[in-house]
């Protein structure tokens, strides 16, 4: 993972192995710039070692958007879960016109501003520029904030906001094999 501090030096993460630690996945935005820029899938177990870095965790919490006939994503949740993820989901609204909504915002909001006092990093992975204030507001109440996303999605200004950026590179996606038959759990996603 490329590092970009706002001072511009790599941050000494073995100075911060006994922080306490939350990590916050915007699965839907993961996802989603996963599949448009590298026409890949995350790995969630290696994006869990790299976040954390040996640091002691509290919480990881995965935020899912799920449509409400697709039972198959049951078994992507259920990957989370035993990777050690807490899965927090809700299902895809569709509205009368036919649009959809589904995100984790405010539901990512809360939960962070909730944990302040019991973490002294908090993770968020996202590009989503909607967290700028959040990120902000996280800062203010004595958290290091670090994000982690893709480059090419994430919002210049929430780049800007965190205490350190991180972004993720390809070695953290699985890689496709042709020819393959069998499916993954990550497929259904």
């Amino acid at each position: 993972m490329k590092n970009n501090s706002n001072n511009g030096s790599m941050p000494d993460y073995s100075i911060l192995q006994n922080q306490r630690v939350g990590i916050f996945v915007d699965v839907q935005n993961l996802f989603y710039s996963a599949k448009s820029i590298h026409h890949s899938k995350i790995n969630f177990e290696k994006l869990l070692y790299m976040t954390l870095r040996g640091r002691k965790l509290v919480r990881a919490i995965a935020y899912v958007v799920q449509k409400e006939e697709d039972d198959s994503q049951h078994a992507f949740i259920e990957v989370l879960k035993r990777l050690g993820y807490e899965v927090k989901s809700k299902d895809l609204k569709i509205r009368p016109d036919g649009t959809a909504k589904g995100d984790w915002d405010m539901g990512i909001a809360i939960d962070t501003m909730s944990m302040v006092g019991k973490l002294d990093t908090i993770v968020l992975v996202s590009g989503d520029g909607d967290f700028v204030p959040l990120v902000e507001m996280l800062k203010a109440n004595g958290c290091r904030v670090e994000v982690y996303s893709f480059r090419e999605s994430t919002a210049a200004d929430l780049i800007k906001a965190a205490t350190c950026y991180n972004a993720i590179e390809e070695s953290m996606l699985f890689k496709k094999h042709s020819g393959r038959k069998k499916k993954n759990v990550y497929d259904y996603f």
